[in-house]
């Protein structure tokens, strides 16, 4: 190997050792904020941004082929959205610079991911999200337990009470994460490998995947999160399907099926697994009975607000308030508040930012690359590969109307979506993919 090629890998190797870097950064960025460097909590919400930028640069100058046209489409978006924000929206360069730097910086990273990982990156980062998985469960249980004034339960900033509104006396655990979605995410993505490991067995030890199994399922009530309840439905769903579709996988699924009976019934012997339960339960049945029902809640929560955002866009200005005025720290820095000024879902407040054409435009990418990636995992689940489809299943849930105003939600659509890309391929990054010197 001559020179030239052994830089070409080692600069390879330094990016996929990045990307490994921004996943820890995202499961452990909250706890950085909360207990080890709470007097930083502010600037560490942008920690994962300069590494972003490294790898973007990183890969630019080693010819890493990523760029395609929904990141020339964006990016076309986003310039004008910026000179109209400058010019006719809040005018805030900072809130603005806030805003572009989620479709200028991690929109790419997706790409970056799909390109520089491939199936075993993604299957090495799904064992690794197994082990994470048995931790991050017993500390949800000791935050469910604890009350707000103990140190586990420390808020960002050296602030009391991390916790959220939840049930019985009971608050929803943030995990090592800034706020409890990031739980919901991290066991959804967690839920994708359990399934996809029960069924190809081999790939992992058995002790670790029960271990992670019973983490699961000891999520759901003590995250007392509705949420992750019902994604990890939809997960389940998609993995039926596929199983269903790939008929020697079919036995695979009754014994996964019978082993999570068994563990838990043996949870269930445990008082403190039936007070969770207990503690899920109330807040399912009081939000249904105030909701109308899970059913009304999936309509409203992911259909309603979809709608509700496009026949509200012939309201808002037309070329919006201004990129970044619809995110939290747009809020704060505009208005001394954390409060969402124009709308707490995704496409209610791309519309309300970049105005009625430009927000549409960056929705319809966004659809565009879901329905492109179901074709794609369709046609790899007809030749026996389920993963792609099972990755899909979490992606579906984010990509298109992910929060991405929210730097966790926003990371975890980045880190998902690129896996899902990268599980389409089974071999390393070779020279075809690098542009020729």
């Amino acid at each position: 190997m001559n020179s030239k090629n052994l830089n070409t890998t080692n600069n390879l190797t330094n990016i996929r050792n990045g990307i490994w870097l921004y996943f820890l950064l995202l499961i452990f960025e909250g706890a950085i904020r909360k207990w080890l460097l709470p007097q930083l909590a502010n600037p560490i919400l942008l920690v994962r941004d300069p590494l972003v930028i490294y790898l973007l640069i990183s890969a630019s100058f080693n010819r890493i082929v990523f760029l395609n046209s929904y990141l020339f489409y964006t990016f076309c978006i986003c310039i004008i959205s910026f000179m109209a924000t400058m010019f006719v929206g809040h005018g805030n360069i900072f809130v603005a610079i806030y805003g572009l730097r989620i479709f200028l910086l991690h929109f790419p990273m997706i790409f970056l991911i799909g390109t520089v990982f491939n199936k075993e990156d993604v299957i090495k980062m799904g064992k690794v999200v197994l082990y994470f998985s048995i931790p991050m469960a017993i500390l949800i249980v000791i935050q469910f337990f604890s009350p707000q004034s103990a140190w586990v339960n420390k808020g960002i900033g050296d602030s009391i009470g991390g916790g959220f509104s939840g049930a019985m006396g009971y608050l929803r655990p943030p995990g090592t994460f800034s706020f409890t979605s990031g739980i919901t995410s991290f066991f959804s993505l967690v839920a994708v490998f359990v399934f996809y490991f029960w069924i190809e067995s081999p790939k992992i030890n058995r002790v670790i995947l029960s271990f992670a199994t019973i983490a699961l399922l000891a999520s759901i009530p003590f995250s007392i999160s509705r949420s992750l309840f019902f994604q990890i439905l939809i997960i389940s769903a998609f993995g039926i399907i596929g199983s269903n579709r790939i008929k020697l996988y079919n036995n695979k699924i009754a014994i996964m099926g019978l082993g999570i009976g068994i563990l838990i019934t043996i949870l269930s012997l445990f008082d403190i697994f039936l007070i969770g339960v207990e503690a899920f339960s109330n807040r399912l049945e009081k939000a249904n009975t105030s909701e109308g029902g899970f059913e009304s809640v999936f309509l409203d929560r992911y259909l309603g607000g979809l709608i509700n955002a496009l026949s509200s866009s012939s309201f808002q200005p037309f070329w919006g308030y201004g990129i970044g005025y619809g995110t939290n720290v747009g809020s704060n820095i505009l208005t001394n508040k954390s409060t969402f000024l124009i709308s707490e879902g995704e496409w209610g407040r791309l519309i309300g930012e970049l105005g009625p054409i430009l927000g549409l435009g960056i929705i319809l990418i966004r659809l565009l690359m879901s329905i492109r990636l179901t074709s794609w995992a369709w046609h790899y689940l007809k030749i026996n590969d389920i993963l792609p489809w099972l990755i899909l299943s979490f992606t579906l849930l984010i990509l298109p109307q992910g929060g991405w105003s929210q730097p966790t939600s926003l990371g975890f659509s980045v880190l998902v979506t690129g896996l899902l890309i990268a599980s389409f391929k089974s071999n390393n990054l070779t020279e075809n993919s690098i542009e020729k010197r």
